[in-house]
Parts: structure tokens; C-alpha cells; sequence
């Protein structure tokens, strides 16, 4: 048993969609998060940009005793998770990865569509997962970098936000997709928003339950998983940083989150 907190970081405050998913497999654990705030989006900056953001907010999480670390952000796994680790060899590491499998392996039409960032799409990560599991599927890739702006300000469903969704997504369903697969932690924020313009008939594929099962499988095998609590109601606490100013939107995290989180500097 290991009762050190799990290590989370992202660009931003999507994130906290896998941080929920964590939270309902594993409650009692504690955690850290870390948002850049400061520094969102990451989809633009260079690889190397991205890479040593990522090294120094590890190094933070583990200096704070993280004992696994989360990157809840697929521009930051694609640009840095191999790399973070080669740096910290002795951590386990856990990313974000498109869900193409499951939406290559259901599609009827075979066409899917995926909106994420433009250098997760520019990725040898993307491009090798691609090549593994969409053999014989159409994949219509869609950067999509204004949403993530608009899930930070709190617009989920805003008339601006439907405005970009209906411009990235009209041509994906005139091409015909019966799945849309969210490239980026943020986008899970926008899924009712994404659901009323795609349809009933595409399916919306968010890879957040699985990477929190798979944080899950990690902490388990590796014994690191947090001892039982006393009573089955406790939950681990939640500590949250953020390299913004955690005074603005100060309430916008614990609306994401579905419950109490509170922000302050590092």
C-alpha cells in the first residue's frame, strides 16, 4: 500500500476530466494536479516547447511526492511522455492516446472523424496508432485548437462555442463519420454540446474512462495502490495548482470537477 498522491498535470483545466475518472475508480487516493495556465494552449508551441514545460511540472509533481504521474493532456503525451520516460525511469507513467481503436473497431461507415490539436496530429504517437488500428478506416482529422480557449473561459454551450463546433464538424459528417473521437482532455467539457451537433446516429468516443482504468491496472500491479479508509465514504484529497492567477474563474474548476477543488500558486 502507497497512500503518496497520484501526479496529474495538463495545459490547462481539461484535465480534470480524466481527474474525475480517476476519482470514481480509485476514491480514496489522493491526488495532485497541476494546470499551466499560464502557458495554455500547448497546441502551437513546438515540441521541444512542450517537452520542457512537461519535465519541470514532473519534477514538481514528484517533489511533492507524486508516485505515479498522469499526463491528462494528448498534446503534452504526444510531444513528451516517451521522453519524460526516459527521464524518470524508476516512475510509471500514464498518457493520453486517441481513441481510435474502439471508434476504428465500430464504425459502419467506415469513416471516423477525430478534432484535437494540431501537434498531437503532427505526432508519431498519433500517426503509429493510426497505422495499428484503422487499417481499412477512414480517419478525417480535424484540429480543433480554439476549443480549448473556449472550455477554459467556462463556454461549453456558448453561441461562439456552437459556432466553432458547427465549423469543425460539419465537414467531418458531410464526409460521412459515425464516430468522433475527442482528441484533447478539454473537449469531454464540450460532449453535450458536441452530441447536439453531430447527432444521435455518430457516437462520441472520450478516452478518459479508459486511461483512468489503466491508471488503475498501473498502481494495483506495481503496489502503490492507497490503503482502505476507515469508513467507505472517505476520499483521498485533492490538491491543485495552477502556473495562472487562481483567482480568475475561481469557481469554473469545482463546476468541472463536480466537486470542491481550489487552485493556488506554486
Amino acid at each position: 500500500m502507497n497512500n503518496d498522491p497520484i501526479g496529474i498535470f495538463d495545459s490547462g483545466l481539461g484535465g480534470l476530466s480524466v481527474l474525475k475518472e480517476i476519482r470514481k475508480l480509485t476514491p480514496v487516493e489522493s491526488i495532485l494536479y497541476y494546470a499551466d495556465q499560464d502557458r495554455v494552449p500547448y497546441g502551437p508551441r513546438p515540441k521541444e516547447e512542450i517537452q520542457k514545460f512537461s519535465d519541470e511540472i514532473t519534477r514538481f509533481l514528484l517533489e511533492h511526492g507524486a508516485k505515479i504521474i498522469v499526463v491528462a493532456c494528448n498534446t503534452a503525451s504526444a510531444a513528451a511522455l516517451e521522453s519524460l520516460r526516459q527521464t524518470f525511469p524508476h516512475i510509471p507513467f500514464v498518457g493520453m492516446e486517441p481513441a481510435i481503436k474502439p471508434a476504428a473497431e465500430k464504425t459502419k461507415t467506415g469513416a471516423i472523424g477525430v478534432i484535437a490539436t494540431q501537434a498531437t496530429f503532427e505526432s508519431e504517437r498519433f500517426a503509429r496508432v493510426v497505422d495499428r488500428f484503422a487499417k481499412g478506416v477512414r480517419v478525417l482529422a480535424q484540429p480543433s485548437p480554439d476549443l480549448v480557449i473556449q472550455v477554459e473561459k467556462g463556454e461549453f454551450d456558448t453561441p461562439r462555442t456552437r459556432e466553432m463546433l458547427h465549423h469543425y464538424l460539419d465537414p467531418l459528417l458531410a464526409d460521412g463519420i459515425d464516430s468522433i473521437v475527442l482528441g484533447c482532455t478539454h473537449y469531454s467539457f464540450l460532449a453535450k454540446a458536441i452530441g447536439e451537433v453531430v447527432g444521435d446516429t455518430v457516437e462520441i468516443v472520450d478516452p478518459a474512462p479508459a486511461v483512468a482504468k489503466q491508471v488503475k491496472r498501473v498502481i494495483d500491479q506495481q503496489g502503490l495502490a492507497a490503503s482502505a479508509p476507515l469508513t467507505s465514504n472517505l476520499k483521498g484529497a485533492i490538491t491543485a495548482y495552477t502556473s495562472g492567477d487562481p483567482s480568475d474563474k475561481a469557481d469554473l474548476p469545482t463546476q468541472m470537477l463536480g466537486e470542491s477543488i481550489h487552485f493556488r500558486k506554486p
